[in-house]
């Protein structure tokens, strides 16, 4: 890389500190810090909910699928942006109406304290894991592009992230992920989709170099597509970091309009990645670690200047992810657990205090965590298995069933967590059934317990009295 790379990164990372420090003097409430004031447009709303989706894992993971096996690469990313869509389209209505600022509010005012308290802890440990990987991964680029040490790399990259996040909360979060929104647009689809074309002579050429079977969207199988649904499509729709985004829309119009373009995106997306994947295939069939295949290309294919330009968009996909889980992982923990349960009746300022504080502790945390596994493991997977197959269905249930029960929803969260982390234990870490075996298992546990309850009328009427404004 050369001198004008450097600088043009450099300079997008001087820019992220500032919009902080400005933050530190927008965000003056906690439902500024926590939700940018509820007041966003449909535009900041598609382009921060589609940067908190694709992060490292989901540039670089479709770009690798694409080399690997082409076309049918596009379900990673393609099943994310749809649980997005579908959760704006069958369940924000709902969800709204109750003037939520987290899912386990959600569990709580549907169902008892002790729903509200395991949902909250299970969702907290998602977000801050998937942040977590996003540190491991922001890392690695700075230790590629700078020739730095890993650990170095991690504490700057994470600590440029989580500088702007503790000072300035979804208002600054909100600020750097429509900047990271446009340079991950313009680096990918104006830079580096047709740079790999040309390098390769264009679509035609690369239909004419690769076997058909890399142009069929099901040859990963539907074993695989199975999984990615079940994994990413139901996790995204009870992922905080997600709810998070669409509270921080003026109305529920532009909070469904922004998801339903969240969808539209990420299969464009996807598309652009895996053609990158397949275009590398062609010109360099030989790379050993397909993880590598998105950062060979733009070596390989990129001249002075626009090389900078693609590596700031991959960092922004990485930070923007990293920014959004850690604040949704500190909101859970400062509202629902620490407020509600230890700090009692205190002022917004106090709460404001307290969301701050709790947002630098889990930074601190989660770069430790970082810098102990110092690779891309399998905990992810973990906790998206646990997500999808421990909440999704008492949300469901919770929204559309009026003789769900509070006893129902917490031992269906407990039984069905147990259920997918014995799967996991005994079917290995990258299958996707023990979430099918929770699924069930939740929605036996659900219908059986709620049946036999009598007695919670409570929350009928709370549901009642949803339907009847929505």
């Amino acid at each position: 890389m050369s001198s004008l790379d450097f600088i043009i990164i450099f300079i997008y990372f001087s820019v992220l500190v500032v919009i902080g420090i400005i933050g530190t003097i927008k965000a003056k409430t906690s439902e500024v810090y926590l939700l940018a004031g509820r007041n966003l447009g449909v535009f900041m709303v598609f382009g921060c909910l589609t940067a908190v989706f694709l992060g490292g894992s989901s540039t670089i993971g479709s770009a690798q699928l694409g080399y690997e096996s082409g076309f049918s690469g596009v379900w990673f990313v393609f099943s994310m942006g749809l649980g997005i869509t579908l959760f704006g389209l069958l369940l924000l209505k709902r969800v709204m109406g109750f003037n939520l600022m987290t899912i386990s509010e959600l569990l709580g005012k549907l169902f008892n304290v002790e729903s509200k308290l395991v949902g909250a802890v299970i969702s907290a440990i998602y977000a801050l894991m998937v942040s977590v990987t996003q540190v491991i991964a922001i890392g690695a680029l700075l230790s590629a592009i700078f020739n730095w040490d890993l650990i170095l790399s991690m504490l700057i990259g994470g600590g440029v992230v989580f500088f702007y996040t503790i000072l300035g909360g979804m208002w600054s979060v909100t600020m750097t992920d429509i900047i990271q929104f446009v340079i991950m647009t313009a680096g990918i689809f104006l830079i580096m989709l047709p740079n790999s074309l040309s390098a390769v002579g264009g679509f035609g050429e690369l239909t004419s170099q690769l076997p058909s079977s890399y142009f069929d969207f099901s040859a990963i199988g539907f074993k695989e597509i199975i999984k990615y649904v079940l994994t990413f499509t139901l996790g995204m729709m009870v992922g905080q970091d997600i709810w998070q985004r669409f509270f921080t829309a003026k109305n529920l119009k532009t909070a469904r309009t922004g998801g339903i373009l969240v969808g539209i995106y990420s299969f464009l997306y996807s598309m652009a990645m895996v053609i990158i994947g397949m275009c590398a295939l062609v010109i360099l069939p030989n790379i050993q670690d397909t993880q590598n295949v998105f950062s060979s290309m733009a070596f390989e294919t990129l001249p002075t200047g626009l090389l900078g330009i693609v590596f700031a968009a991959v960092a922004a996909a990485i930070m923007s992810t990293a920014s959004g889980t850690l604040l949704a992982s500190s909101t859970l923990i400062a509202k629902d657990i620490l407020k509600d349960h230890f700090f009692k009746g205190i002022t917004d300022r106090q709460f404001l205090l307290l969301s701050r504080g709790t947002t630098m502790i889990i930074s601190i945390i989660a770069i430790i965590i970082a810098l102990w596994i110092q690779e891309l493991l399998v905990a992810i997977d973990v906790a998206y298995a646990l997500l999808a197959g421990a909440i999704f269905i008492p949300i469901v249930f919770g929204l559309f069933w009026k003789r769900a029960t509070a006893k129902a929803a917490f031992y269906s969260i407990l039984v069905s967590s147990a259920v997918v982390l014995g799967g996991l234990a005994i079917e290995g870490l990258s299958s996707s059934n023990p979430i099918l075996y929770g699924i069930a298992a939740n929605i036996v546990v659900m219908i059986l317990l709620s049946l036999t309850d009598k007695t919670n009328k409570g929350n009928r009427e709370v549901r009642e009295k949803m339907e009847a404004s929505s």
